[in-house]
């Protein structure tokens, strides 16, 4: 990131280019505590949520409604585990909208299916005025939950969305795409990325969609990290040393990420961390130690079609997790970065380099024959 860092002037976070703030050097500001020590955990969590709400890095809810023949979720929807009133409950202020399909898509199927999925979303965020907002940056995101509105990200979408074209990809982001996960395609796979792949990513960067890596192949993770000048998703991943489940990370891919300033987001599932809200606290205490406090979030994975500990059986339930977290002896400034500080670094970081390197680089196009033959 330094390269593209280095040449540029910086001094405040909006407007053009020279008025972009480097959201990697900029001097941290103290943190003013907002809870009230001698009340309980729970009210303690309450209390910091309504500061530092939760940007939620994962849900599967666009698939889900599609199942459904009517829906409200300003009013309340029993049939899904996230809605507006249970998302204010817990004290949600962003989420990360999936737009990954079912297996076996492929080709002009899975483009025209994750379109379809985009439309969806933006019908439902229409829909909803009062508690949702379409948004694509950091500035938006926290611009909307100043508004009292919850904040909706398009993405991740699978690699597959792109048709192995660059330019859909450019289509997908001028229609709100701002996070694809780098697996199931020729060209990021279990032998890690082709020219293509890389390519793909450069331009993931020039127009500030962020690289998504769950699921990847580890060959993939440390090759976009090597790659990507923009901070890096884990959108659902957990420590596989407390865990061995395929999607969550080894110790030294922790490391890489923490070095490399992404953000590892923990998913509440029983499947990944386990059964207990003690469970997941245990995975975001190693992520943390092994990573750092700035490369550590959470993800709930509702609406996905997983499972859930019984404590977190739904959007309403982070300020349980919070209150084992204040247990254990989280700072209330650990706790900000883990809800919301820290996906605000990475969007800004993201938006930061696209900016950089559209200076720098015309729109790629390449094609994957010329690149991987």
């Amino acid at each position: 990131m330094a390269d593209l860092q280095d040449e540029l002037h910086t001094t405040a976070e909006v407007g053009g280019l020279d008025d972009l703030a480097d959201p990697f050097e900029a001097a941290p500001q103290p943190y003013a505590p907002v809870s009230d020590p001698g009340t309980t955990p729970l009210e303690r969590a309450h209390a910091i949520l309504a500061a530092h709400p939760v940007a939620d890095g994962y849900s599967g809810l666009p698939w889900a409604l599609r199942h459904l023949p009517w829906f409200d979720l300003e009013l309340g929807e029993s049939a899904v585990d996230t809605d507006v009133p249970r998302l204010r409950e817990g004290h949600v202020g962003a989420l990360l909208w999936s737009l990954h399909l079912p297996e076996g898509l492929d080709g002009d199927r899975a483009v025209g299916a994750t379109m379809e999925q985009l439309d969806l979303v933006k019908t439902v965020v229409r829909n909803h005025p009062e508690g949702l907002r379409l948004v694509c940056t950091a500035g938006q995101t926290t611009d909307a939950r100043n508004c009292g509105r919850i904040a909706v990200l398009l993405g991740p979408a699978g690699a597959a969305a792109l048709g192995d074209s660059l330019g859909i990809l450019r289509s997908l982001h001028a229609l709100g795409l701002r996070a694809l996960t780098l697996s199931g395609a020729t060209w990021a796979s279990e032998a890690g990325l082709t020219r293509f792949g890389e390519e793909v990513l450069r331009e993931m960067n020039r127009l500030g969609v962020l690289a998504d890596l769950s699921g990847a192949s580890e060959d993939t993770a440390r090759r976009a990290l090597a790659v990507s000048k923009a901070p890096v998703l884990f959108t659902r991943s957990a420590a596989r040393a407390l865990r061995p489940h395929p999607a969550n990370l080894p110790d030294e891919l922790l490391a890489e990420m923490g070095a490399a300033k992404g953000l590892c987001m923990v998913p509440l599932t029983a499947e990944q961390t386990g059964p207990t809200v003690r469970d997941v606290a245990d995975h975001l205490d190693h992520v943390r130690e092994v990573a750092g406090a700035e490369c550590v979030g959470l993800s709930g994975t509702y609406d996905a079609g997983t499972a859930h500990p019984q404590e977190l059986r739904d959007a309403s339930c982070y300020p349980h997790l919070v209150a084992e977290l204040l247990r254990r002896g989280w700072s209330e400034e650990d706790l900000a970065l883990l809800t919301w500080g820290n996906v605000q670094r990475v969007l800004r970081g993201a938006d930061f380099t696209a900016r950089a390197a559209q200076q720098r680089r015309e729109p790629s196009t390449a094609k994957i024959a010329e690149l991987d033959g």
